[in-house]
Order: structure tokens, then sequence, then C-alpha cells
């Protein structure tokens, strides 16, 4: 994959060096739908366990599912949302995986404009008119965490 332009160091200039806008607006539709997973690492499954207060196994035998070789979250019942949200509202916010914590910054959705823009149908933060402006670099440091994750 070539991530020249998105989140490596490349000399060449990054299409968002202005950065890009953002504010989460607990909306949920990042929490729900069919369109994937939530993995879970050894750190996350750690964190969640004590936000329980319960032993890392018996929150992994509860909450977790092994797919295509990884850990992830359970869905919730009935339907393909995540276990933990509750109406819109993410009832692990403070203990969240790393992978709910760097959305949307992962390379698919900052790889191009393009790409920025179709997250952006999904997630209305995206391009927000009252978001921030994320600078580049705390962009960068967020696709890095969640890449350190998916190799994790």
């Amino acid at each position: 994959m070539d991530f020249s332009g998105a989140a490596t160091d490349s000399p060449r200039e990054r299409w968002f060096e202005g950065g890009l806008r953002f504010q989460c607006t607990s909306c949920g539709k990042c929490c729900t739908g069919s369109s994937g997973s939530v993995q879970v690492s050894t750190a996350d499954l750690e964190r969640l366990a004590n936000f329980f207060e319960l032993p890392a196994g018996t929150f992994a035998r509860r909450y977790t599912r092994v797919t295509k070789g990884r850990r992830a979250l359970i869905d919730g019942p009935g339907s393909h949302d995540c276990v933990f949200l509750t109406g819109k509202t993410c009832s692990v916010y403070e203990a969240r995986p790393t992978q709910c914590r760097t959305y949307p910054w992962w390379i698919r959705n900052i790889r191009d404009p393009e790409s920025w823009q179709e997250a952006g149908e999904v997630c209305e933060g995206i391009n927000h008119p009252e978001a921030p402006v994320i600078p580049a670099s705390e962009i960068l440091e967020q696709c890095r965490t969640d890449l350190e994750n998916e190799a994790s």
C-alpha cells in the first residue's frame, strides 16, 4: 500500500497539510451497522476488564470473539452494533478500544480527499462547520497509533 501523502513521513506534501476539520458529535454512527468489527488489543482488553472490574479472561469470554485470528468485540444483542453502545452513547467511553480512540484518523479515511469525503458520508463530525481544525501532526500521530494497534 502506498501511504505517501497520508501517514508516512514522505517528502511529498500531504493533501491535509493544513489540517482537517473534525469534532465528534456523539451521533453513534461509527458504532453501528455491519461494516466491520472492533479489534481489541491486549492493552485494550486489560483496560476494558479493569473498567468492569473483571479478570481479563472473564471479560474476554463475555465480550469478545476471535475472528480472522484477531480478538474483537462481540456485536450487540440482535444487531451488528457495538455491544457497548447504549442508545447513541458509548457506555465504556473512558476505556474504549484504541480502534475507537483513533477514529476517524485511519489510513483508509485520510488516504486522499475522496476517502475523507466518503468517511464524511457516515460520520457527521467530519468537516462539521463548527469543528476545530486538527493539525496534520496530530492526525499522523493518531494514524501511527492505529497502525501500531493493528500490528499488535
